[in-house]
């Protein structure tokens, strides 16, 4: 049987997702991060662990993140606080989600859920 170890994100610069990743999420490194490789888990709790890994390449990656919010709206307007950004996105009309990208460039969704 597997089991998902852990979600890696290709960044170019560890440090500064490691500070956008920890404050978005509520996680922390679980060891101490270097130049290339780090490991993000939750403060509290379990949940699936981030990995953050240092790539060269400046095309897009294929991959996201949705995240879940019981306040998308405020969720939004809080990462945006933090470094993310909005994409240019053509949304259907009952889109119950907004694309952003992290300080790297990388995409992820904040999705109105409850």
């Amino acid at each position: 049987m597997l089991r998902i170890g852990s979600v890696v994100w290709g960044v170019q610069d560890v440090e500064r997702a490691v500070t956008f990743w920890t404050q978005a999420l509520d996680y922390r490194p679980r060891d101490e991060p270097d130049a290339d490789w780090v490991v993000l888990v939750p403060r509290e709790g379990s949940g699936v662990q981030l990995a953050l890994k240092r790539v060269t390449s400046p095309q897009a990656r294929r991959h996201h993140l949705d995240l879940y919010a019981t306040d998308a709206a405020a969720e939004v307007q809080r990462l945006l606080g933090l470094g993310a950004v909005r994409v240019d996105w053509a949304y259907e009309p009952d889109a119950d989600y907004l694309v952003l990208a992290d300080p790297d460039g990388n995409r992820f969704c904040v999705v109105q859920k409850g």
